[in-house]
């Protein structure tokens, strides 16, 4: 028996708290027996006290203990039946990761003590494993105060101005020859002056940080030398991943936070509340599983031995018991409040919204678009203005819901991607596909009073090619996963030019870098919220590999010495260029969708282009399955108002975009006043510069092959008069 002194404590808040004389503990578990506290030495390696939680209320066991102080180690033991039958799989026998640990010490060693069933029985998970899993499972610590939410100075901007890059925090920076090596790959090199000022000088205005949150790297990829890299594999939800801390010390995260607002860059997190790493039923019991598996996860009604799997990672978190949803509510909230981040974006979202089975029906749980998750965040007031976005789909049954979530989010738009892919490659039928993406995508977000904004547009992520390789490679080289080249997507819609790979060919390779230039500047002057891939502003390549999940090494780190070679810097400052078009001219953000129709008096808001330069109509979209030419107009009036009403006025743009293997005779519109249009953006050029050529109404242009052109036309003091 221990010899501490135990107190009755409180059943909240969850998790462990100091309060300056002692810590409290608190752990829900609503069909547990008995929980044990079991506290280590500083090493982790010898459990010194057992304690048990006595007090039980609301579903919360609870102890206080007045001799612990910040930086003890401790994990739990929970009693109850082993019932796989009857979705119980309690075993006392296992140690125990607290929900709310917000720092782990050590990671998990992979043996078979780590299962509640006994590996390689007959009878499965239907056997019963008694050997103790302590010395291979990392050790809870408790943290001592907490920050004061209010020092935070967010920059919160605005979605119409926001610009995302998705990046992985370890292997951004591990081949940056300006940081130090010992802070590579880590939280406090993000946060070097030379690393922010890069993204500030690119013109970002929020980086999304692929999962932090500690994960555990899956039994088969240990035993094959490899790791889980992109981290999609949660053990802790309110935990750093101890790979991204130089020492533990959740102080480097905040000062992160801390250098990107006062770069004017918000943080965002990707965050896996979906499913977590214990996988199916055969998986190993580390936290949720042995606390309250019936709780915590979707269990088909008709046999609960068997979990609902909608994430394809063996379980889903079901979200729809209250005590799952705090869970994850406490989690964002600590993440904001705590640790200064300014918003989310959410894996395979669809599962955070699935109701709960109906018992004995076998039904499995449906998507509800006014789930208890969406009620909850909406009216919670420090999420309420936070970014969230969502990942608008799972593998589960009816899981695609692209534009089906609730009013105030943004979702990933893949049918973006597929189409500014398709279209540059040369595909026929994509022009009138990619009219309605490039104008914010009004068909799939119609409802609840959603702006363009709402549409989270990309044309590469870390799930897939990146953009150099889609230019590269016309089918996925993924050899070096292990898997035999059968993992990763086989619908990438990429296209080599001509030469599959690396070529010294100066013709192929200048068609390459054409070629990223229009697909990047057809994402930033998209309406919607552009979201950029990390490395592609100055060529990363994978050599190939679309799906680098578990390569944490030099194919996914970022190669920085490219931004120093005379390709890689002339995308980066084209990339630039263009996101200064886009943060200079609102027409290119605006708040609302085109209607396609004049306004107070003026021109079209946007107008549809055939090459002879009229306008386009129902049978001219299939006549010029390769081109896209419109006028935006500047002259917005009553649907595009300013921040203090009256109307924003801005200049008006001409965009061309031809795909097509031969140029194109292009006759140019007239232009507001009777002025003449002014070349602003030019991919034939390696940094786009479009050196303000004149183009006279009337005058026939020879577009040539696969490039993008904008030309602009000032305001005009007649359109701000009429306006």
């Amino acid at each position: 028996m221990s010899a501490l002194r135990v107190w009755p404590g409180r059943p909240y808040p969850l998790g462990t708290h100091w309060d300056g004389r002692g810590v409290n503990f608190a752990l829900f578990s609503l069909h547990a027996e008995r929980v044990e506290l079991c506290l280590f030495d500083a090493a982790g390696r010898r459990e010194t006290d057992r304690v048990r939680l006595a007090e039980y209320t609301d579903e919360v066991w609870h102890a206080y203990l007045p001799d612990l102080r910040p930086g003890q180690l401790y994990g739990y033991r929970v009693y109850g039946p082993y019932a796989p039958e009857r979705g119980h799989r309690f075993n006392h026998h296992k140690l125990l990761l607290d929900p709310y640990a917000r720092l782990l010490h050590g990671d998990v060693r992979w043996h078979d003590a780590l299962y509640g069933y006994r590996v390689g029985d007959p009878r499965e998970d239907l056997s019963f494993d008694s050997r103790d899993s302590a010395r291979y499972m990392p050790k809870c610590v408790v943290v001592g105060d907490p920050v004061d939410g209010r020092q935070w100075r967010r920059p919160n901007t605005p979605w119409r101005r926001s610009v995302l890059y998705e990046l992985h925090v370890g292997g951004y920076t591990r081949r940056h020859p300006q940081v130090r090596d010992d802070l590579r790959g880590s939280f406090r090199a993000l946060a070097e002056p030379v690393v922010v000022d890069h993204l500030r000088g690119l013109g970002v205005s929020a980086v999304e940080l692929l999962p932090v949150h500690a994960h555990l790297d899956e039994r088969r990829l240990v035993d094959d030398g490899r790791v889980n890299y992109w981290g999609y594999n949660t053990l802790a939800y309110f935990a750093p991943d101890n790979r991204f801390l130089t020492r533990p010390d959740l102080g480097e995260f905040r000062l992160l936070a801390r250098e990107l607002h006062a770069a004017g860059i918000e943080l965002l997190l990707d965050v896996v509340f979906n499913h977590t790493a214990e996988g199916d039923r055969l998986g190993p019991t580390l936290s949720f599983r042995g606390i309250d598996n019936a709780t915590y996860y979707h269990l088909d009604p008709a046999n609960p031995r068997y979990g609902l799997d909608f994430t394809g990672c063996g379980n889903s978190l079901n979200l729809a018991r209250p005590r799952v949803l705090q869970l994850v509510l406490d989690a964002l909230r600590y993440w904001v409040q705590q640790m200064g981040v300014d918003g989310f974006r959410f894996d395979l979202a669809t599962t955070l919204a699935r109701r709960a089975a109906v018992h004995g029906t076998g039904l499995e749980a449906d998507f509800d678009p006014e789930a208890g998750f969406f009620a909850a965040v909406r009216q919670d007031p420090q999420l309420a203005g936070c970014k969230l976005i969502a990942e608008p789909w799972d593998l589960g049954p009816r899981g695609y819901r692209l534009g089906g979530f609730p009013a105030g989010w943004g979702e990933w738009n893949d049918r973006f991607r597929d189409t500014a892919r398709g279209f540059w490659r040369g595909d026929a039928g994509h022009a009138p596909a990619l009219a309605s993406r490039m104008t914010g995508s009004s068909d799939l977000f119609p409802n609840h009073g959603r702006r363009p904004a709402a549409s989270v547009n990309y044309v590469t992520a870390h799930d897939g090619f990146t953009l150099r390789d889609l230019v590269t490679y016309s089918r996925k080289h993924n050899a070096a996963n292990g898997e035999r080249n059968r993992d990763g997507s086989d619908h990438n819609l990429s296209w080599n030019c001509g030469v599959e790979g690396v070529t010294d060919d100066p013709a192929i390779e200048r068609l390459r870098r054409r070629q990223m230039r229009n697909l990047l500047a057809t994402l930033v002057l998209s309406q919607g919220t552009p979201m950029l891939l990390a490395g592609d502003e100055f060529g990363h390549s994978q050599a190939g590999n679309n799906n680098a999940y578990c390569q944490d090494n030099p194919i996914a780190w970022l190669d920085w010495e490219r931004l120093q070679q005379p390709d890689g810097g002339d995308l980066h400052r084209f990339l630039q260029r263009v996101l200064r078009l886009r943060a200079a001219h609102g027409v290119f953000r605006r708040d609302r969708f085109f209607k396609g129709e004049a306004l107070d008096g003026a021109q079209k808001d946007i107008l549809w282009l055939t090459p002879d330069g009229g306008e386009r109509d129902g049978h001219d979209w299939q006549l010029h399955p390769h081109w896209l030419a419109f006028v935006i107009s500047g002259a917005a009036g009553a649907e595009h108002p300013g921040g203090h009403g009256g109307s924003r006025l801005d200049s008006s743009f001409l965009v061309i975009l031809h795909a097509g293997a031969a140029s194109v005779r292009f006759v140019a519109p007239p232009a507001a006043g009777g002025a003449a249009w002014r070349r602003v953006l030019d991919t034939q050029e390696e940094t786009g510069r479009g050196d303000g050529w004149q183009l006279e109404a009337g005058t026939v242009l020879e577009v040539p092959a696969r490039c993008l052109l904008v030309f602009e036309c000032p305001v005009q003091p007649a359109a701000s008069t009429a306006a």
